[in-house]
């Protein structure tokens, strides 16, 4: 079922929107050469709960039998592409880092928050660079179709017109969706036009989290051994860019600005 959240409700998540772009910011700040994603997780996992939220991801289950989220950062690197927990891998110059955070603010009977950004470490290829500057742009783009009177179809045909444009390819068997009162809700926000998705259009008080996951090569995935990394089937570069944005009656407002 598709929420509308009340304005009371939308002022809280804009809060909780503020504080994680805030939380994110510190943490791509010091994902440089030498230091260990685990490191990075620390450090979100401390700077959400002195702001008086809980990771939304920590512990994350997507059905009752799966195993749980263990860590409050999904850090991708270069080809893995998202949901990668943090560990002892030690980023090194040339890496692509895929830093994707949740927050549920306030931590008691709070709202839910998302988004992700893949930042350079040190100097990176020419290719990486434009991956991450298309990544950037398509989320521009589709966050620029959201306002009343239009579909979930405009959004997707914008990021992935653009995407295809510059010869990369967008990612189907992941997408985006809505947010607030759940880590995930519906409606699902597809970066490609799927003629198969029923036409949901935008009303002022929906919460959506837009998020293109774009790569360098054919958009085929596959999940790992552990049930949660994915990555690029082919190894191709894969990068990933999300907001967390209200529809307003004029228009939108993005709530997690850096």
């Amino acid at each position: 079922m598709i929420t509308i959240k009340k304005p009371e409700e939308i002022a809280v998540i804009a809060q909780g929107g503020k504080i994680l772009a805030e939380v994110l910011s510190a943490v791509a700040k010091k994902a440089v050469p030498g230091v260990k994603t685990i490191e990075l997780d620390q450090l979100a996992e401390q700077l959400i709960i002195q702001h008086g939220g809980i990771p939304s991801f920590k512990n994350y289950r997507s059905r009752h039998d799966d195993p749980a989220f263990p860590t409050t950062l999904c850090t991708s690197v270069n080809e893995q592409l998202v949901h990668v927990p943090a560990s002892d891998y030690v980023l090194k110059k040339g890496d692509m880092l895929n830093i994707d955070i949740g927050m549920k603010y306030p931590a008691e009977g709070g709202f839910f928050t998302d988004m992700a950004i893949t930042v350079p470490v040190g100097p990176i290829s020419a290719l990486a660079k434009k991956l991450i500057k298309v990544t950037r742009r398509s989320l521009e783009l589709g966050i620029a179709q959201v306002k009343p009177g239009n579909f979930i179809s405009d959004i997707a045909r914008a990021i992935q017109t653009y995407v295809e444009s510059q010869g990369f390819s967008v990612v189907r068997q992941l997408v985006g969706h809505g947010v607030g009162y759940q880590v995930h809700e519906e409606p699902m926000i597809p970066n490609y036009v799927d003629n198969r998705q029923k036409k949901v259009e935008l009303q002022p008080g929906m919460v959506i989290a837009i998020e293109p996951m774009v790569s360098a090569g054919d958009y085929a995935i596959k999940t790992l051994e552990d049930q949660w990394s994915v990555v690029m089937a082919d190894g191709s570069l894969g990068a990933h860019f999300e907001h967390t944005i209200v529809v307003t009656p004029d228009g939108h407002k993005v709530l997690t600005q850096f």
